[in-house]
């Protein structure tokens, strides 16, 4: 009924259809492949294991933390091991109640929804998801006006697993009926390496440890960007008709991308250099440096800034961004005389 009403299949795609061939290969299909977040895996398997004993479908899960850490990997093992069907859609996708009435009432029972970018769902919508989640029944209005009445349907039990970057978007009222909430941690460049190492030999990709590691310190702790760096550092040896990816091979393919050793591309340099030479070291307003560097303030936020902040680059103060004494040296650039007094409130 709903379906034909408010076309709610072309909202979703399934775990078959939705990534090319290569990228779905590059998966990790159960918890015992996927490398890191340790305490994440532990406790997941407890309540997968305990959910199944019980014959029920698992809680609602909440992933949140910066894009590319493995938050969607995670959604289709937690199919998979509960033994369910996954369907996968994102919040701006979902525009009108119907949308996601027509998604729910397709569900069979212990499916599992995945929403990515939940937090841009909108409003309501999401008060109609609050039924749903607490208790597996959807609610209504049909007609218009003195005919309109509430009527009540009944949802097979199913898991809903969201995915955001940004937990603190999530009304309080959403995030409540979560059961279970992970953070994803960036990871570090030997985890990142064990999964180059897997996503080689997946590709049949010939690398040498110490090209592995190379692309993996370089990364961002950043699993999606370390197998996007591996893709593209595996053309720049076939081109030059290298057989197995060397420490120098992938130096130099990382010198042509303009990645430099900590990771940091273009706009994270642009970012840093509008903020010491244009603003004096900040504090400066993220709007303002967007539009500075012509790049969207959100992409900044979610993109660029998680990075530059767990190396201790910038902070972010009341005042706006500012950048702290490593990425001075970084840069190789000379702290500002305005800026030294709100670096010794950091130094101390």
């Amino acid at each position: 009924m709903f379906d034909e009403e408010f076309g709610g299949g072309m909202l979703l795609s399934s775990s078959k259809t939705d990534y090319d061939a290569e990228e779905n290969a590059l998966r990790p299909k159960t918890l015992e492949e996927y490398v890191g977040q340790d305490k994440v895996k532990e406790n997941l398997t407890v309540y997968m294991n305990a959910a199944k004993s019980r014959g029920d479908a698992l809680d609602h899960v909440l992933l949140y933390g910066p894009p590319g850490l493995g938050k969607t990997t995670l959604a289709h093992i937690i199919a998979s091991t509960m033994g369910s069907q996954i369907k996968v859609t994102s919040g701006p996708a979902i525009e009108r109640q119907g949308d996601l009435a027509a998604i729910l009432t397709n569900l069979n029972e212990g499916d599992v929804l995945f929403i990515d970018e939940i937090h841009r769902l909108s409003h309501t919508v999401e008060e109609l998801l609050y039924s749903a989640m607490e208790d597996y029944a959807l609610d209504l209005i049909m007609g218009k006006g003195p005919s309109a009445r509430n009527v009540r349907f009944a949802l097979r039990p199913f898991t809903l697993v969201g995915a955001t970057t940004r937990k603190g978007m999530l009304s309080a009222p959403l995030r409540d009926r979560f059961g279970i909430e992970f953070r994803l941690d960036m990871y570090t460049p030997s985890e990142l390496q064990r999964i180059i190492d897997r996503s080689a030999r997946t590709l049949g990709i010939s690398v040498e440890e110490d090209g592995s590691y190379e692309i993996a310190r370089r990364s961002r702790g950043t699993p999606r960007i370390a197998n996007r760096l591996l893709k593209r550092v595996r053309d720049f040896s076939a081109v030059e008709g290298s057989e197995t990816v060397t420490l120098g091979d992938a130096r130099r393919a990382l010198a042509r991308m303009e990645i430099d050793e900590l990771g940091l591309d273009g706009t994270d340099r642009a970012f840093l250099r509008a903020l010491i030479e244009v603003f004096g070291g900040g504090p400066a307003g993220l709007d303002t440096i967007a539009a500075t560097i012509n790049e969207d303030a959100n992409t900044i936020e979610d993109v660029y800034e998680p990075y530059l902040l767990q190396l201790g680059f910038i902070a972010r103060t009341p005042r706006g961004r500012i950048c702290l004494k490593g990425a001075y040296e970084h840069m190789g650039m000379k702290v500002p005389e305005s800026a030294k007094k709100q670096l010794s409130v950091f130094d101390d």
